[in-house]
């Protein structure tokens, strides 16, 4: 606890009493009088304003966040968290400094981020879930992470995942265990980013990075009443981030808000030289950045196609009744909707898998240098370190793997595979014929598992269109089921056309509010209450 002590300004906000004995008695007045700034639920346009009007202080704000994973992660078994950063305190005490000197905020100055242990992070312990790798830290940082860090953001703590990103279901590794759902506690907050979805929606951190090959953005993004940007493939870089399957991998922000997703986005996009398919968004990153479309009323006249090819896929009669709300919501809030198929859905959506992790995470594991101490997946499964549910997956993958574009696979990516292009054109003529801003389906048609139950993956959605596509796909909370279980409503839309996805995920956020915290984990008491 000294650590989150900073005798200068007089606060000990992490465990949210004021500590003024070195303090004049004018100070020690103007201190009793403010109440610490409360980080439960915090947005960054919150954070930020509460250190532009002095409210605390960069330090304080870390503090409080380390505090709430000290008391909550553990003690409850939540289980999101792998390990935190040793020197984010140091860093918040730089933010203050430069705040002080220039009076200037970068971006993201003083956003606490959950990284998943699958991004790099410079100095920082970084597995992708696997004792394999327990104790190796990078030289550098992931290209996402290096956005974040140079907008004022401060990685906090890295989290659990679903061990090498192997299970859309469960967030399992043999590094840090089995995370659950802040929800309900019986429950899994799907996979594999469902470490960065626990932290995030239990407020151990202001807002967080997962990574999204066929679900895992999205769904534990649904699974905890949080907002995931699954964006357009070749927006943001990959550089940095230990693959599954490179040809669909891509990472994004999971957030409690539309706006701080958003935000997020809007530092990351573009191209990047240590990634080549970022290439395919020059230019189609808006000037001005994201966050000028956020309109509260951007669903007025917008036209969304209900894809029921989708969300009758044998939907749970809970979830189906939220959906059938949130069609009536995107009504009332201006939007015309349109009743719409995909032609020959089965057909054309089948056959994309491509298993390429072998050659992928050998490549990973490769470029770490000669202190990675694993290079191969052979080595893992030789080592014994892993976790039983996954033992298949590595055999399968060494017997079965097949190189990235390999032609009696299609195994190509995204804007050059034959097959992929077809189902992206097939997709975007539905929404062209029907002059469609997006299309719109649960993000599960089922509510989320009970822990140890291998057999409840059922219902997702995220895994049919955009992972193999290419096309952006966001979430956002649409309501609550059994036992006070969020599901989620998705948006997909054109390639590249983010804006008209923040435009309506943010009026449909506005309108509806359905976000709330989860009740296990409320804001820390006061010292002596």
């Amino acid at each position: 606890m000294a650590n989150l002590i900073r005798f200068s300004c007089c606060v000990l906000l992490a465990i949210g009493v004021f500590f003024c004995g070195g303090c004049s008695a004018a100070e020690q007045q103007q201190h009793a009088k403010k109440p610490p700034f409360e980080v439960t639920e915090a947005s960054i346009e919150d954070v930020q304003g509460a250190l532009q009007r002095g409210d605390c202080t960069c330090e304080q704000v870390v503090g409080a966040y380390l505090a709430r994973i000290a008391a909550y992660d553990q003690p409850t078994t939540l289980n999101s968290i792998v390990i935190t950063n040793p020197e984010a305190i140091e860093t918040a005490r730089q933010l203050d400094a430069e705040y002080k000197r220039t009076d200037t905020m970068r971006p993201l100055h003083c956003i606490p981020v959950i990284v998943k242990d699958n991004y790099n992070t410079a100095g920082l312990q970084t597995t992708a879930g696997s004792l394999a790798l327990k104790g190796f830290a990078p030289t550098t940082d992931a290209s996402m992470v290096r956005a974040l860090k140079a907008a004022g953001a401060i990685v906090l703590a890295k989290s659990n995942m679903a061990e090498w990103a192997f299970s859309p279901m469960v967030t399992i590794s043999s590094i840090a265990g089995e995370t659950r759902n802040p929800y309900n506690l019986a429950h899994v907050p799907a996979g594999s980013s469902g470490g960065t979805a626990a932290a995030v929606a239990a407020s151990l951190g202001t807002v967080g990075l997962g990574t999204d090959t066929g679900n895992s953005i999205r769904g534990p993004s649904s699974h905890t009443a949080l907002v995931g940007f699954r964006p357009t493939l070749g927006l943001l870089s990959r550089a940095g981030i230990t693959p599954l399957y490179l040809r669909n991998d891509t990472g994004g922000p999971m957030t409690r808000t539309v706006a701080d997703a958003t935000r997020l986005l809007e530092v990351m996009a573009g191209p990047d030289p240590a990634d080549p398919l970022t290439a395919y968004s020059a230019g189609k990153v808006p000037a001005g950045g994201y966050r000028q479309f956020l309109d509260k009323n951007g669903l007025k006249g917008a036209r969304i196609g209900v894809l029921r090819t989708l969300s009758e896929r044998n939907p749970d009669a809970q979830v189906k009744a939220v959906f059938a709300q949130a069609v009536a919501d995107l009504r009332k809030a201006g939007a015309v909707v349109v009743e719409v198929e995909i032609p020959d859905f089965d057909e054309i959506s089948k056959g994309h898998w491509c298993s390429v992790f072998k050659h992928d995470v050998n490549a990973y594991l490769t470029d770490l240098g000669p202190s990675a101490p694993v290079k191969n997946i052979n080595q893992v499964l030789a080592s014994g370190k892993y976790s039983a549910y996954i033992k298949e997956n590595l055999e399968d993958e060494l017997a079965n793997g097949v190189l990235p574009g390999q032609t009696t696979a299609g195994c190509g990516e995204a804007y050059s595979d034959p097959r992929r292009i077809a189902f992206r054109n097939a997709v975007t003529a539905v929404m062209n014929q029907n002059q469609l801003g997006a299309l719109v389906y649960p993000t599960w048609n089922n509510p989320p598992a009970k822990i140890g139950d291998f057999k409840g993956y059922r219902g997702d959605n995220s895994q049919l269109i955009a992972p193999h596509t290419g096309q952006p796909a966001f979430t956002v909370p649409m309501g609550y089921t059994y036992d006070n279980l969020p599901a989620g409503l998705q948006f997909l839309g054109r390639s590249f056309d983010e804006p008209t996805l923040i435009k309506y995920v943010y009026a449909y956020e506005q309108a509806t509010r359905h976000r709330k915290a989860p009740a296990l984990f409320p804001a820390l008491p006061a010292a002596g209450k």
